[in-house]
């Protein structure tokens, strides 16, 4: 199947896992307030140690909210199917398995995203944020390229589970380091500056930090874009091991009777 054709079976995925989705909405609320309270905490955290300053409040604002649309869960829809053997339907789809799973993480992200709007809205009062023209049109993409950089991390991640049953234990310590040196914790932007500056060459902080810091106004233009640079070469360097591992993990798969 083209790439085009496969591109265009991703609507249909998500359309059908959103339906499917809807069904289990109370569980959903639970997931995003969890999601919701590393950010909320790290800015009651920092504004308290650095009060009054604008600049922190709205880049975990951003956080948040890049938290609730990047949000990826292959530990779950992903390496349960491989581990039950269930992927087997997912390989007879007129579709690639892992656009699929793509079309499952977008539909999680939307309704994340609904089911959210309440929290932003008040934190996003509670702590006056706004956001000016050429502000934003800088950190729309950079939220988009996380999104597709932190489920092509993810999902990179949740195929050790063609080899492992402890996969789902791996995807959680990655989505901690993630949390941890992605600027939830310690913002990037407060760290020394050679430890800032290693920070944001690592894949984290492309996939969380830099919205955030864009929205802030901490990076010059020369940052921004070198920001931008960095998170299409892990883009690259993830869309590639994506397709090696995919490769290798199927023939193991198939090799031992799946």
């Amino acid at each position: 199947m083209s790439v085009v054709a496969a591109l265009r079976l991703i609507p249909l995925s998500i359309w059908r896992n959103s339906l499917d989705q809807w069904t289990w909405r109370s569980f959903m609320i639970t997931l995003v307030l969890n999601q919701a309270i590393g950010p909320i905490i790290g800015m009651l955290v920092w504004t308290a140690v650095l009060p009054g300053s604008a600049e922190v409040r709205t880049y975990f604002f951003l956080l948040l909210i890049v938290q609730l649309t990047t949000v990826s869960y292959e530990d779950h829809t992903f390496c349960t199917s491989i581990f039950d053997g269930t992927i087997i339907e997912r390989l007879l789809l007129p579709q690639p398995v892992i656009a699929d799973a793509f079309g499952v993480n977008l539909s999680l992200r939307f309704w994340h995203t609904i089911f959210g709007l309440p929290i932003l809205a008040a934190v996003g009062i509670a702590i006056g944020f706004r956001l000016d023209l050429a502000d934003l049109l800088l950190t729309v993409p950079a939220i988009l390229l996380a999104g597709v950089l932190r489920f092509l991390f993810t999902i990179a991640v949740a195929l050790t589970a063609f080899w492992t049953e402890r996969a789902t234990a791996l995807v959680s310590l990655a989505n901690v380091v993630i949390g941890m040196l992605g600027g939830t914790a310690a913002p990037i932007f407060l760290l020394p500056q050679e430890v800032a500056d290693l920070a944001r060459l690592l894949p984290c902080w492309p996939m969380l930090g830099m919205p955030g810091e864009i929205a802030a106004g901490l990076l010059t233009g020369t940052q921004v874009a070198a920001g931008y640079g960095c998170q299409l070469v892990w883009l690259i360097i993830f869309g590639g091991v994506v397709a090696l591992v995919w490769r290798r993990g199927l023939r193991r798969f198939t090799a031992v009777g799946g």
